[in-house]
């Protein structure tokens, strides 16, 4: 975004993840997840409201859950929306662990990881480096950020919902074109700025800094899959 490219100096997760070098993320053992796997219609519909529930988030400045403790940040917000269709993605941390890679670590073990093919809406998508958290200027940080799949277009641009430190956001990013900010054709945007330009370095794109997809529900058979509503108003976000 040129308008804010040049003076950010700050990266998209200045309050995801781990905001503070050396700080950890640790969660309590949780009960399994439901069973969805014999159920094609209740995977559906979980992940309908996995994402209605980040949708209806979107511009929001902060995220509380009640009754809940999880970080403000962007692994709060995943672990926020799935605690509320009741899939919890805690249990599986390790000491030192952020809050990123403990939800990469559950999705591991009890999901999958994947990083060809297309995404579903509701499944996770993981960034590495997306701010310098050991602040040695390279781009070694390790999982670093977390967002939920919106949607997916035909050409392969992915709508993302993610926590940023302005709040609430929707992003898009396209692996397939991952050093392409826009289509040379018809300038749609493909990937935003994801990490922004510092005396160490450029600003980063969405494709350039994706890690893997991760996939927490069962895929829905085409023949039981039902279209996501529009929500409105739809707040866009993107660039930093």
């Amino acid at each position: 975004m040129p308008r804010l490219l040049a003076a950010c100096a700050l990266v998209v997760c200045a309050a995801c993840a781990t905001t503070r070098p050396g700080a950890s993320f640790t969660a309590p053992a949780q009960p399994e997840p439901p069973a969805l796997q014999g159920d094609p219609a209740l995977a559906v519909e979980t992940r309908w409201r996995v994402v209605a529930t980040a949708r209806s988030l979107l511009g929001q400045a902060s995220v509380k859950w009640p009754g809940q403790r999880f970080p403000d940040d962007c692994s709060g917000l995943v672990l926020g929306v799935y605690a509320s269709v009741g899939v919890p993605l805690t249990g599986l941390a390790r000491p030192g662990d952020n809050g990123v890679t403990a939800v990469w670590r559950w999705t591991s073990a009890r999901g999958r990881l994947f990083r060809t093919g297309r995404p579903d809406p509701g499944d996770l998508v993981f960034f590495h480096d997306t701010y310098d958290r050991d602040r040695d200027g390279k781009l070694d940080d390790g999982l670093t950020h977390v967002a939920l799949v919106e949607s997916v277009q035909p050409d392969g641009t992915v709508s993302i919902i993610h926590r940023v430190s302005r709040g609430v956001m929707r992003y898009r990013m396209n692996v397939d074109h991952p050093t392409l900010r826009t289509d040379p054709g018809s300038g749609r945007v493909l990937n935003d700025w994801l990490r922004g330009s510092t005396g160490a370095g450029k600003a980063v794109l969405t494709g350039q800094l994706f890690a893997v997809y991760g996939a927490v529900l069962p895929p829905a058979p085409e023949g039981v899959r039902s279209p996501l509503p529009v929500l409105a108003p739809q707040p866009q976000g993107g660039d930093i």
